[in-house]
């Protein structure tokens, strides 16, 4: 099992203010939400996890090896999939099999091989069918579902999952839900919508000022249902 470690992690804008503070998170055993106001670092703190930005100070590791040189940061990032905020920074392709084929291909399968795990992979999406499709042509939320799948393919052992709901309608968002329940995979989701959150994670950590905050409470609705994390506001629309 993949284990990845953020050690004593602090990071500061080039302005002076402080997103994170000595933090430490531990990712590889269970599935973690984030939650947290617009401009506390949750995506920040995912690049910084996939090396795209240096810490002040602290250090990544993975399997108890510090990620220090190139080399390990490539195995991290293989390792790790990382689905944007926008699916459109992710797609680049003409059409959805060539971006889906495109991940497999770059780490050396031939191409009958990378179609094949593309379109299989596209097809436990219930995407069958979508390989030709023009990717820039794609709804929002099947722009979402095939950078997923870009993810998938790669057979990752851990997922970094930046706002994935975002622009959704409501049945496409119940169909990730069923999606990510049938990943036998530890995830990391940052996302606003609580609901989502309370469906697809085990624990839901909140980032204030530089730290996290684990969230215990069960918060009880007037309507039919319960969240098990629900000390934090939230909203129940799609």
């Amino acid at each position: 099992m993949t284990t990845v470690l953020l050690d004593d992690i602090s990071f500061s804008h080039p302005d002076g203010g402080q997103l994170f503070h000595h933090l430490h998170l531990a990712i590889g055993s269970e599935r973690v939400g984030f939650i947290g106001p617009n401009g506390s670092g949750k995506t920040t703190l995912f690049h910084i996890i996939m090396g795209l930005i240096k810490p002040d100070c602290g250090r990544v590791v993975m399997d108890d090896k510090v990620v220090a040189d190139s080399k390990a940061w490539r195995q991290l990032r293989r390792q790790i999939g990382f689905l944007f905020q926008d699916a459109d920074d992710q797609l680049f392709s003409p059409t959805v099999l060539e971006d889906v084929a495109f991940g497999p291909l770059n780490m050396g399968c031939d191409g009958p091989t990378a179609k094949s795990k593309a379109i299989a992979t596209l097809n436990s999406l219930g995407l069958a069918d979508f390989d030709n499709r023009i990717t820039h042509k794609l709804s929002g939320g099947e722009k979402k579902l095939v950078a997923l799948a870009t993810i998938l393919v790669m057979e990752p052992d851990i997922l970094l999952l930046d706002e994935p709901t975002n622009n959704l309608d409501p049945a496409t968002r119940e169909r990730l839900v069923a999606i990510l329940a049938k990943l036998n995979l530890p995830m990391v989701i940052i996302s606003h919508d609580f609901d989502f959150l309370a469906k697809t994670t085990d624990v839901i950590y909140s980032l204030e000022h530089g730290h996290l905050h684990k969230s215990e409470s069960i918060h009880l609705h007037t309507h039919p249902h319960a969240h098990v994390y629900g000390d934090h506001p939230h909203d129940h629309g799609g």
